[in-house]
């Protein structure tokens, strides 16, 4: 697989983790919504993928749980720059990164 298409495909494993969480942790969403607010106020991050951020986190959970595993395009572009960063620890993200390249 194509160092690219390998990336792509552990964001979407990592999203996947982190949508099945969403029900019971709710201070992930918390979470994502203090990074888009730090986002919002440093200009860091194109407006246009903020406020799309923004409009997901405050939408229904299970809208966002199908943000966070939609294959296509505009959420593949969300994902790059992802405020769930750093939600799951060390040993899962690894754990899903290794699973990923061993099914590739």
């Amino acid at each position: 697989m194509e160092p690219h298409a390998l990336a792509e495909a552990r964001s979407l494993a990592y999203h996947e983790a982190i949508a099945r969480r969403l029900a019971a942790e709710p201070a992930l969403v918390a979470a994502a919504r203090r990074r888009v607010d730090a986002w919002e106020a440093s200009g860091l991050l194109h407006p246009t993928y903020a406020l799309a951020w923004r409009a997901a986190l405050d939408g229904p959970r299970e809208a966002l749980e199908a943000l966070l595993v939609d294959p296509g395009e505009a959420a593949r572009a969300l994902r790059q720059a992802t405020p769930f960063a750093g939600a799951l620890g060390p040993r899962e993200r690894w754990a899903i990164w290794r699973a990923v390249r061993d099914e590739a």
